[in-house]
C-alpha cells in the first residue's frame, strides 16, 4: 500500500496537483482513473500532433500553389510579351475578267498573302510575307506558293537601318505598296507590271534612312534578273525574275533610290538599277542593263494624281537583234474621291518591250473605273480597259482586302 501511495504521489505531482492534495485524494483516486486520465491526455496530444502535421501540409501546399501561380504568371507574361512584339497581317484579291479577242473569260483567286513581323527588341525585327497565287499550287496547278519577303531589319543608327535577306526592291510606286485597297483598278497597272516588273523581290543587303528631314535614300546590293537570250522570251524582263529560288548569282545587281516627301500628300522619287549581265554569263556577250525610273504621287482627301516613267537600256548584240535593247513605258492616272467611300479614276498608259526594233510594237491602254470601300481596308472594284496593239478590251470586277 505504501508503494502505491508513492507512485500515486509522483503521478499527481506530474499532473500538477499538490502533495497535500494527493495525500487527501489518495484514498479516493484509483489507479484505473489515473490511467484513464493519462490516456485522455495522450489522445489529446496525438490530436494536436495530427492538427500540426495537417497545418504543415497545408502550408507546404499553399507555398507550392503560390510558386505554381508565380511560375504561371511568369509564363503568361512571356507569352503576352511575345504576342505584343509579333504582328500578323495580310491581303488578298479575287478578280473576274471578261476579255475580248477570243480570250477566255475567267474568275481567279489571284492572291492570298499572310504577313508576319516579329520584334526581337527595339532595334532588330523580322519581316516576312508568304503568298499563294491562283488558289492552288503543285504539279499541274495554276498557282504557286511564294515567300515574297523574309529579312532581318536592324536599326543600326538613328533614322538609318539595314535589311538583310529577301526584300521588295525600291523601284516604282506599287512594287513596295501593292495592297488592293491602296490603288485603283482591278489589275495592277501594265507599265509597272511589264517594264519594272512589279512585284519584284530579290535577296541581298539594303541600306535605308534619312539624309535630311523629308529626303530618304535606299541603297541595295542583291541578286539580279536572269533573262533568256534566245526564243520568244529572250530579254523579257518580267520572265527574268527568279524569285530567289536557287537563283543564279554569277552577276549581282545594284539599286538606289532617292525619295522626297517634304510637301503634304506628295511623293517624288527617282530609282536607278544596274546589272552587269542580264543573262548571268550564259549569253555570247554581256548584256549590261541599266534601269531608271521616276515617279510622282500626289494625294489629298478628294484628289489624287500618279505618274511614272521607266526605261531599260540593255547593251549587247543579242539584245539588239531582238529589238529589246530598249524597253520603256509611262502612265498618268488622275483620281477623284467623290465620297469617303466612292472614288473614280482614269489612266492612260504606253509601254513597249521591243522599243529597239523598227516596227510598231508600242501598246496603248486606257482604263476607266471606280473603287467602292465598304470599310477602310475592304474595297470593291470595277473597271473597263481598252488596249490597242495588244489584248483588246476587257471588263473587270474585283474585291480586295488588307488587315
Amino acid at each position: 500500500m505504501k508503494k502505491h501511495l508513492v507512485t500515486m504521489t509522483a503521478v499527481m505531482t506530474a499532473l500538477g496537483l499538490s502533495t497535500a492534495t494527493s495525500h487527501a485524494a489518495s484514498e479516493e483516486v484509483s489507479m484505473a482513473e489515473v490511467m484513464a486520465l493519462l490516456k485522455a491526455q495522450q489522445a489529446e496530444i496525438e490530436q494536436l500532433k495530427q492538427q500540426l502535421s495537417s497545418t504543415n501540409q497545408k502550408v507546404e501546399a499553399t507555398a507550392g500553389a503560390v510558386e505554381s501561380v508565380a511560375s504561371s504568371a511568369e509564363s503568361i507574361a512571356k507569352v503576352a510579351d511575345w504576342a505584343d512584339r509579333t504582328h500578323i497581317g495580310g491581303y488578298g484579291e479575287i478578280h473576274y475578267n471578261d476579255k475580248e479577242n477570243g480570250k477566255r473569260d475567267e474568275i481567279d483567286n489571284h492572291r492570298f498573302v499572310l504577313f508576319i513581323e516579329h520584334e526581337f527588341n527595339d532595334k532588330v525585327r523580322l519581316m516576312s510575307e508568304v503568298e499563294l497565287e491562283h488558289s492552288l499550287s503543285g504539279d499541274g496547278k495554276n498557282g504557286e506558293v511564294e515567300v515574297e519577303q523574309a529579312f532581318i531589319e536592324w536599326d543600326y543608327a538613328q533614322n538609318h537601318s539595314v535589311s538583310i535577306g529577301q526584300f521588295l526592291l525600291p523601284v516604282g510606286i506599287i512594287n513596295e505598296t501593292h495592297e488592293p485597297d491602296t490603288f485603283y483598278g482591278v489589275e495592277r497597272n501594265a507599265v509597272e507590271k511589264n517594264i519594272i516588273p512589279a512585284t519584284w523581290w530579290e535577296a541581298g543587303v539594303k541600306l535605308q534612312g534619312e539624309i535630311m528631314p523629308a529626303l530618304s535614300y535606299d541603297l541595295a546590293v542583291h541578286s539580279g534578273l536572269n533573262t533568256d537570250f534566245s526564243g520568244s522570251k529572250a530579254f523579257n524582263i518580267r520572265s527574268g525574275r527568279e524569285k530567289v529560288s536557287q537563283a543564279s548569282a554569277e552577276e549581282f545587281a545594284y539599286t538606289g533610290r532617292l525619295k522626297y516627301t517634304g510637301l503634304p500628300g506628295l511623293e517624288l522619287a527617282l530609282s536607278v538599277q544596274y546589272q552587269e549581265d542580264l543573262t548571268q554569263g550564259l549569253g555570247t556577250d554581256k548584256a549590261d542593263a541599266l534601269l531608271y525610273e521616276g515617279h510622282f504621287w500626289y494625294q489629298t482627301d478628294t484628289f489624287g494624281l500618279r505618274g511614272l516613267y521607266a526605261a531599260w537600256d540593255i547593251d549587247g548584240n543579242e539584245a539588239e537583234a531582238f529589238g529589246r535593247d530598249e524597253q520603256d513605258g509611262w502612265y498618268i492616272e488622275p483620281s477623284w474621291r467623290l465620297t469617303p467611300q466612292l472614288g473614280v479614276f482614269a489612266r492612260y498608259s504606253e509601254w513597249d518591250n521591243n522599243a529597239g526594233n523598227n516596227t510598231d510594237t508600242e501598246v496603248e491602254q486606257i482604263d476607266l473605273g471606280l473603287n467602292y470601300w465598304l470599310v477602310e481596308n475592304v474595297v470593291l472594284k470595277m473597271d473597263w480597259a481598252d488596249q490597242s496593239n495588244g489584248d483588246g478590251d476587257s471588263f473587270n470586277l474585283g474585291v480586295g482586302w488588307s488587315f
